[in-house]
């Protein structure tokens, strides 16, 4: 079989008329998805109404993760959810921008990359939880204040996409304007130190989710620290051109050169290329495996 018959191409070329959800973007939506209903059925009842025996038991607080070593919340926290607005909201940001960042780390990159986001948003809500700068609310104290959800993640996500898709346009839903990736990612991230500095200056209920905010704020910082050096997750050594699947679809059906023209052994290196891609992503290549792949590609667009 040739090196352009493999399901890399061919799955490109289908992915334009039909996209499909990549295998961890899924899953996670659907671990989202079962522990938040797990938890909604098991509500009321404990101590924070909107909270069941999942979340009561799960989120994160400063006391908790770093005073009583339950060191673990930095991670589930963001499966948990506290109403059925913050978990549609997630997944649907999941959902959009899941995927290219799937397809651009690999798998397994991509899972830490979207955890790591987390776990930085509830560093930096932490730090500013204990540098006295967000406000307390309510009966809890600021260290026992529960953190629930993947929007950490999420802003991870989608500073990801705004680094390697800057001019890529998208249509918000609320409101219903076009943005490029890099004003859409400007607009949210805005939109989270605006609502902790109002806290800060003016309180009220307009800024009661500067917590939260800080949370999206720290992933958007970690998600642009590993997007800028991509070698903290081990991704290749230097920052180089990256390459895109669409750079490879045609619109119309191929037309292959006979095989007797094929160069076998350097249809056997594109081959092992195309391999490394989908087990570890693009942006694992090395220059002269980019190199390579692109002098393929050219000999493509020719046959």
């Amino acid at each position: 079989m040739g090196s352009f018959d493999r399901d890399y191409f061919q799955r490109e070329r289908r992915d334009a008329a039909r996209p499909s959800l990549p295998s961890v973007t899924k899953w996670l939506l659907i671990a989202n998805l079962v522990v938040f209903v797990i938890d909604f059925l098991g509500r009321p009842g404990s101590v924070i109404p909107e909270f069941g025996v999942i979340n009561t038991n799960l989120c994160f607080t400063v006391r908790s993760a770093f005073q009583e070593g339950r060191i673990w919340e930095l991670l589930t926290f963001q499966f948990l959810h506290a109403s059925i607005g913050h978990v549609v909201f997630n997944c649907v940001g999941l959902y959009f921008f899941g995927p290219w960042m799937e397809r651009w780390w690999g798998a397994r990159r991509f899972v830490a990359y979207y955890l790591a986001c987390g776990v930085g948003g509830a560093l930096f809500y932490t730090l500013l939880t204990l540098a006295g700068i967000l406000p307390e609310r309510g009966l809890l104290p600021g260290v026992e204040t529960p953190l629930v959800g993947a929007s950490a993640g999420l802003y991870g996500l989608l500073v990801g996409v705004a680094f390697i898709e800057p001019k890529a346009v998208v249509q918000l839903l609320i409101p219903p304007v076009r943005l490029t990736m890099r004003n859409a990612a400007l607009v949210f991230i805005g939109l989270a130190v605006l609502v902790i500095v109002g806290d800060i200056l003016l309180g009220g209920s307009l800024f009661q989710n500067s917590g939260g905010e800080a949370g999206h704020l720290g992933g958007a910082l970690l998600g642009f620290l590993l997007m800028k050096f991509p070698f903290l997750l081990g991704k290749g050594s230097r920052p180089g051109k990256i390459i895109r699947p669409k750079e490879f679809r045609r619109k119309s059906a191929p037309k292959l050169r006979p095989r007797s023209e094929i160069d076998l052994a350097g249809a056997g290196e594109v081959d092992r290329i195309l391999d490394k891609i989908a087990r570890d992503g693009l942006q694992s290549l090395s220059e002269e495996e980019r190199k390579t792949l692109h002098k393929a590609a050219e000999a493509y667009d020719k046959s």
